[in-house]
């Protein structure tokens, strides 16, 4: 009796590699309520110009922080450390954090200085460089999890902590216009310790996009 043959499925390709030219967005953009330029990072393209090469995502998944009141941020109860410093600053800059001790997430310092406001970028979908986002990663060019997940976006973009601080005003690392789907909201992921804050819908993400980390809840 002959084995059944069990049909394939068939490999999403990767997507398309493009030219890219773009400039950095104005410090205005970041000089706004946090869940604002939450929000307005979808579709949006973050960029880092290394040495080795130019890697790009369009942003499909961000999420607010907004202490000293929130107590999901780093800086709930106005938490002034070493680590937390960017965050009282001037909006604009990166704000570098350890996740799990191991992999490195991405966030830029949004408001106005002294509210220690920020935005994580959770996923991107990419445009610009998959070699070498693929060769940093050790993931194929065409598979999701390349950068489903801050830590990844990190991983494939070459970013470390080397970039705390970082004007993203200014040139090698920054986010330029581009243009984004539909966009759903909600409750933030790994923030259960937050309490009531955990509840509160402030992770969006561009709807029907494959790269979002984690599937919406509400």
């Amino acid at each position: 009796m002959a084995t059944p043959r069990v049909p394939r499925v068939p490999r999403v390709p990767p997507p398309a590699s493009v030219p890219f030219e773009g400039e950095p967005l104005p410090r205005s953009f970041y000089a706004r309520e946090v869940l604002v330029v939450a929000r307005a990072f979808i579709g949006k393209i973050l960029v880092h110009r290394a040495p080795e090469g130019t890697t790009a995502g369009r942003i499909v998944e961000s999420e607010a922080y907004r202490g000293p009141e929130d107590l999901a941020a780093h800086s709930a109860n106005g938490r002034r450390t070493r680590r937390t410093e960017v965050m009282f600053g001037p909006p604009g800059h990166a704000y570098m954090f350890l996740l799990y001790g191991m992999h490195w997430a991405f966030n830029i310092v949004v408001a106005t200085e002294g509210a220690p406001h920020a935005v994580l970028v959770r996923a991107i979908e990419p445009v610009h460089g998959l070699d070498l986002m693929s060769l940093r990663r050790g993931v194929e060019p065409g598979r999701v999890t390349l950068t489903n997940g801050p830590g990844k976006v990190s991983g494939a973009l070459g970013l470390t902590g080397a970039y705390y601080g970082e004007d993203v005003c200014e040139g090698r690392l920054f986010l330029a216009e581009g243009k984004g789907g539909p966009v759903g909201c909600s409750p933030r992921i790994n923030v259960d310790y937050a309490g009531e804050w955990a509840q509160r819908p402030w992770r969006f993400y561009e709807r029907g996009n494959r790269y979002v980390s984690v599937p919406p809840r509400s």
